[in-house]
C-alpha cells in the first residue's frame, strides 16, 4: 500500500495528516500492548488469570479506552485549543487569556497548571525506559541466551536514540507514521488470529465482568486498576500534539486504526489466556508463531523508539514553552529542520533524560518493575487536565453550570479513580516522577518569582523614560553615527546599559532603539501584530517585538524585515547594548533566601542573550552591574 499523498494544491490531504499522527501522537499508547495488560496477571499486584479476572480486565481496558480516550479527550479536550496549540502550558495560558478566567482561583490554577507541565518531565524519563526495556525483553521469550544482555542493549539502544536528536528526526519522521502502521497492523492479526481460537473472550464487551472483578477482588482488583491505566498512557500526547497536526486527523487516526488494533490484540492476550492453563509470563509474545518472534520483536523495538521520541519531542517542546512564558532561563534553542515545525533540540534537556532514563533502566532492571512507577505522574496529569478544562468550559466557554458539573464531575471521579489506585506505586517507584515534578515545578516558580523581584529591583533604580528623554535634550551627550540597540525588559524606563553608557563613554548614537521581547500567552502572534513602535525623541525609539510561546525570538530578521521602513536595518552594521548583571543574595524580604540562591545559580546557567536571540556576537557590547536580591 502506498503512503497517503497531499493534494495537488500541495496542502497535505487528510489521510495523509492522519498518518503522520500515527507515529507522533499514538506511539505512547500505541506500545502499551507489551506490558499493559502482562501486568495484571503477572505483575507485583497481578490477580490469578482465571477465566472472570481476565473478562473483567479486559472489560476494564475496553471501557477505560472509550471514557478516557475517545471521550474525554477527543471530544472534549481536544476542543480547548490555544490557536490551535495544545498541552498543560497552553491550556493555562487559555484561561489565564480571558479577564473572566482569572478569578480568585487563578493563581491556584496556573500553580496545577505548571505542576502539571512539570511532571511530564518525569513521563518522559520512564517512557523511552519502560518502552524500549519492553520491546527487547522479548528476545528473553526467543530464547533465554539474551537474559544477561537485555539491559546493556537496551541501554545500547537509548543511548542511540539520544545521540540523534541533535540532528534532528526530520529524516528519520516520514518513516514514523508507515513502521507505526505497520506495527498496529501487526497488532491487529496478532489478536484477531487468537480471537478467533477462542471467541468467548468477546463477551468481555459487556461491563458487568468489570463490575464483578472488583465485586470479587476487593482491594486487590482495585490495585489492578491501576495497572489497567497503563492501557491509556499517552493520552495527554493527544492533546499536546493537536498543533502539528489538527484535531481531525487525530480523531481519524483513533478511531480507524488506533482503537480497532489496540482492542484486537488487548482481547487477543485476553483469548491466549483462556486457552492455556499455564500462560506464559508475556502474553504479547505469546501471540506470535515462533519463527516471527525475532521480526517481532525488531518491529517493537522500533515502534518503542518512535513512542520514546514522541515523549523527548514533548519534553522539548515544554521547555520552549516555559522558556518563553518566562518560567525557565534561556537555552540555546536548535531546529533541526527548515521545513517541520517543532523539530527542535535543547542539549542539557536531551542529556538529563538520558542520564535519568539509563538511571532507571540500571536501578529497575526490567519493565516490569518499572511499570511498578509508571502511571502515578500520569494519572496527577489527567486529573489536573480535568479541573483546567471544567474551568474552561466554565469561565471561557461559558457553558452552563449544570453542564459543567456533571462532564467536570464525571471525568474528574474516572481520573481520581485511576490516581488512587496508582497511589499503591509511590513507594515501589512511584515517588521518581512526583519528585522529578516537583523539582521541576521548584526550579520554574523560582525563576519566575526571582525574575519579578529582579525586575522590582531594577524598576527601583532606573529613570522613567520621558525623563530620561528630557534630560537627554537639557544635557546632550556627544552625538556618533550608527544605530545602537539597547535590549530591555522595561518599557517604562530607561535601560540601565544605556544610563552607564552616557555615564562612562559620554556618548550615544545618532539613533537608538529601545528594544523589548514579550511573550504574550498564545502560541503565535499575526504579523500585523509582531512589533508596536514609537517616537520618543532625541533619535530614541522604543520597540515592543511579541513572539508567542511556539516562536523562537530571532532578532536580527526582526530589525531587517518586520520594522516599519525607516527603522529596518541590518544587524550587522548595529551595535547591542545588553546589561549583564551580577546577583547577590542577601536575606531581605521578597523571597526566601534558599530560593535566591537557587535563582543566582540558575542565573548562571542560562545563555546568553545574544545566543538565545541570535545576535552577532561581534556586535554586541555588554554593560555590568551588581543588584542585590
Amino acid at each position: 500500500m502506498s503512503a497517503p499523498t497531499a493534494t495537488d494544491s500541495g496542502r497535505p490531504t487528510l489521510a495523509h495528516l492522519a498518518l503522520l499522527a500515527l507515529g507522533i501522537v499514538y506511539g505512547d499508547i500505541g506500545t502499551s500492548p507489551l506490558y499493559a495488560l502482562r501486568e495484571c496477571f503477572h505483575g507485583p499486584y497481578a490477580v490469578e488469570p482465571t477465566p472472570a479476572n481476565v473478562l473483567g480486565v479486559l472489560s476494564l481496558v475496553l471501557w477505560s479506552l472509550i471514557l478516557i480516550i475517545s471521550i474525554k479527550y477527543l471530544v472534549f479536550v481536544l476542543r480547548a485549543d490555544n490557536r490551535g496549540e495544545g498541552g498543560m502550558l497552553a491550556l493555562t495560558a487559555l484561561l489565564g487569556q480571558s479577564p473572566a478566567g482569572r478569578s480568585q482561583w487563578w493563581p491556584w490554577l496556573l500553580r496545577l497548571g505548571l505542576f502539571g507541565a512539570a511532571l511530564l518531565c518525569g513521563d518522559g524519563m520512564i517512557t523511552p525506559a519502560i518502552s524500549v526495556l519492553s520491546a527487547v525483553e522479548g528476545l528473553e521469550v526467543a530464547t533465554p541466551i539474551f537474559s544477561p544482555y537485555i539491559v546493556p542493549i537496551t541501554i545500547a539502544i537509548l543511548v542511540a536514540l539520544f545521540a540523534i536528536q541533535r540532528q534532528g528526526t526530520a529524516t528519520l519522521g516520514v518513516l514514523f507514521g508507515p513502521v507505526t502502521i505497520v506495527w498496529f497492523a501487526v497488532l491487529a492479526v496478532l489478536g484477531a488470529g487468537a480471537i478467533a481460537r477462542e471467541p468467548a473472550v468477546l463477551s468481555a464487551v459487556n461491563p458487568v465482568h468489570g463490575a464483578r472483578f472488583f465485586a470479587e477482588n476487593g482491594l486487590r482488583g482495585y490495585a489492578v486498576l491501576g495497572l489497567v491505566f497503563l492501557a491509556v498512557t499517552g493520552g495527554e500526547a493527544l492533546y499536546a500534539d493537536i498543533g502539528h497536526f489538527g484535531a481531525r486527523p487525530i480523531r481519524v487516526a483513533w478511531y480507524t486504526v488506533v482503537l480497532p488494533s489496540l482492542l484486537l490484540n488487548y482481547f487477543g492476550q485476553g483469548a491466549y489466556l483462556l486457552g492455556h492453563a499455564q500462560p506464559t509470563v508475556n502474553t504479547f509474545f505469546a501471540l506470535a508463531p515462533q519463527w516471527a518472534l525475532y521480526p517481532l520483536v525488531a518491529l517493537a523495538t522500533a515502534a518503542t523508539v518512535i513512542a520514546s521520541q514522541a515523549v523527548i519531542s514533548g519534553v522539548f517542546s515544554v521547555a520552549m514553552q516555559a522558556v518563553q512564558l518566562g518560567y525557565l532561563p534561556r537555552v540555546q534553542i536548535t531546529h533541526t529542520s527548515a521545513r517541520l515545525f517543532g523539530q527542535i533540540y535543547i542539549a542539557p534537556v536531551n542529556w538529563l533524560l538520558l542520564a535519568a532514563t539509563i538511571g532507571l533502566v540500571i536501578g529497575f532492571r526490567s519493565s516490569s518493575s518499572l511499570a511498578a512507577a509508571y502511571g502515578v505522574a500520569i494519572t496527577l496529569d489527567m486529573v489536573i487536565t480535568s479541573v483546567l478544562l471544567a474551568a474552561v468550559m466554565l469561565r471561557v466557554w461559558k457553558w452552563p453550570l449544570w453542564l459543567v458539573a456533571g462532564l467536570g464531575g464525571l471525568f474528574l471521579s474516572l481520573d481520581l479513580a485511576f490516581f488512587g489506585a496508582n497511589v499503591g506505586k509511590i513507594p515501589h517507584g512511584g515517588w521518581f516522577p512526583l519528585a522529578v515534578g516537583a523539582a521541576v515545578f521548584v526550579l520554574m516558580t523560582t525563576w519566575k518569582r526571582g525574575r519579578r523581584l529582579l525586575g522590582e529591583r531594577m524598576y527601583a533604580q532606573l529613570l522613567p523614560l520621558n525623563v530620561f528623554v528630557a534630560d537627554l535634550a537639557k544635557h546632550p551627550p556627544t552625538r556618533v553615527q550608527g544605530t545602537a540597540v539597547f535590549m530591555t525588559g522595561n518599557v517604562e524606563r530607561a535601560p540601565l546599559a544605556l544610563a552607564h553608557n552616557i555615564k562612562h563613554n559620554k556618548v550615544v548614537h545618532s539613533r537608538v532603539l529601545l528594544l523589548t521581547v514579550v511573550a504574550p500567552e498564545i502560541p503565535y502572534v499575526q504579523q500585523g501584530e509582531r512589533v508596536e513602535c514609537r517616537t520618543l525623541g532625541e533619535g530614541l525609539h522604543q520597540v515592543v517585538a511579541r513572539y508567542g510561546f511556539m516562536e523562537e525570538p530571532h532578532v536580527p530578521r526582526l530589525l531587517a524585515e518586520e520594522l516599519p521602513e525607516e527603522l529596518r536595518v541590518d544587524a550587522r552594521e548595529v551595535t547591542f547594548f545588553l546589561g549583564r548583571e551580577t546577583l547577590l543574595a542577601r536575606r531581605r524580604p521578597g523571597m526566601a533566601w534558599w530560593r535566591k540562591r537557587l535563582f543566582v545559580f540558575m542565573s548562571r546557567l542560562a545563555s546568553s542573550a545574544s545566543t538565545y536571540y541570535h545576535i552577532p556576537a561581534d556586535r554586541v557590547i555588554e554593560l555590568g552591574a551588581q543588584l542585590e536580591l
